[in-house]
């Protein structure tokens, strides 16, 4: 019942809301021993914060929950790869494991490879690729269209 898909799809959740409120689709949790103690989207154009990402959100949620600035033993879920930013956070924050869905070869963590994350942390990507890939595409090719428009015709 309780698997990385099962999370992801919770993390897929907190994404549709960033794409509801017209923020990159970018979602998170965090859970614990099976349980979700906290949830992040995008909030960046909200909160007129660039380091307003899904991952700093649930951090915080995370954090406030369980009363510790560590996150040892704790999962996170997040939609796309995180940046630098966000995998330097997750070093602090001492997360035991990240499972992300889609890649992002230009902001990615991975460009400046695995140093940036606490060494105990275990990264398992792809899951779900597709679903949240195809979040994240017809968001932007909706911005592309939009912005496109008052040009044509």
């Amino acid at each position: 019942m309780y698997s990385d898909e099962y999370f992801m799809k919770e993390a897929l959740k907190e994404a549709l809301k960033a794409l509801e409120a017209d923020e990159i689709p970018v979602g998170a949790v965090i859970v614990s021993e099976n349980r979700v103690i906290g949830r992040g989207h995008n909030l960046t154009v909200t909160l007129n914060d660039p380091t307003a990402h899904a991952e700093m959100q649930v951090f915080t949620a995370a954090t406030n929950t369980i009363g510790s600035r560590y996150l040892t033993g704790c999962t996170l879920y997040v939609t796309l790869e995180p940046c630098v930013m966000c995998a330097g956070a997750s070093f602090w924050a001492q997360i035991s494991k990240i499972v992300y869905g889609a890649d992002d070869p230009k902001r990615g963590y991975s460009l400046v490879r695995d140093r940036i994350l606490h060494p105990a942390t275990v990264v398992l990507g792809g899951v779900l690729r597709k679903e949240c890939s195809s979040i994240l595409s017809e968001f932007f090719k909706k911005k592309r269209e939009g912005i496109l428009t008052p040009f044509q015709g």
